[in-house]
């Protein structure tokens, strides 16, 4: 058998204490690390790499941010124009039914000492007229109803009464309560007699 104490030192095989894994002795006896070493190396072209997607997303972030800002003042600024337009959105009519007001005011005092009720009669369909036509010049329009048929979309039937002749079976027989249209649309709906 081979003499132990003879057999040829490998100096890897040596166990150092202060040693440590992963670790190379310099020529000084200092040891390095070998895994930060090459991170290092390495490291050098990512950390530029890496600057530079800082660099974009700190560009994003501050774009996101003052799109985010701009998009709220959109927002208070539409809301606010808002509403100024519902406190003046009947500025408009208000003004155009100012005159048919002032009519009122004068028929008023012209027949306030007359017992004429043609006079009164007269007045009132004046004022009436005017009335319908300023209302008519900002879109409203009467619905004709009366001999018609019935649509439940436009009517709304409060009773039937039997029909006065046969061609009014089922058709409206009366109109209780005129209906208007606002443009194309039904701002109130005319209240109607139907016949049996």
């Amino acid at each position: 058998m081979a003499n132990e104490n003879n057999l040829p030192q490998d100096d890897n095989l040596t166990a150092d204490p202060n040693h440590v894994a992963g670790e190379m002795a310099d020529a000084d006896g200092e040891t390095t690390d070998t895994a930060a070493a090459a991170e290092a190396s390495a490291s050098a072209a990512p950390k530029a790499e890496g600057s530079r997607t800082d660099a974009e997303l700190a560009d994003l972030k501050d774009k996101y941010l003052r799109l985010a800002a701009e998009f709220e003042n959109y927002k208070r600024r539409t809301t606010k124009e808002r509403i100024e337009l519902f406190k003046t959105a009947n500025q408009e009519l208000m003004t155009a039914l100012l005159p048919v007001l002032d009519d009122f005011e004068r028929a008023r005092n012209a027949t306030a000492s007359t017992t004429d009720a043609n006079a009164v009669r007269e007045s009132i369909e004046i004022i009436q007229s005017k009335l319908n036509k300023t209302l008519q010049q900002k879109g409203l329009t009467a619905m004709e109803a009366k001999g018609g048929d019935f649509d439940a979309e436009l009517h709304e039937a409060i009773t039937q009464i039997p029909a006065p002749s046969d061609d009014l079976k089922g058709k409206i027989v009366d109109v209780v309560e005129q209906g208007y249209y606002l443009g194309d649309k039904v701002i109130r709906h005319a209240k109607v007699v139907l016949g049996q």
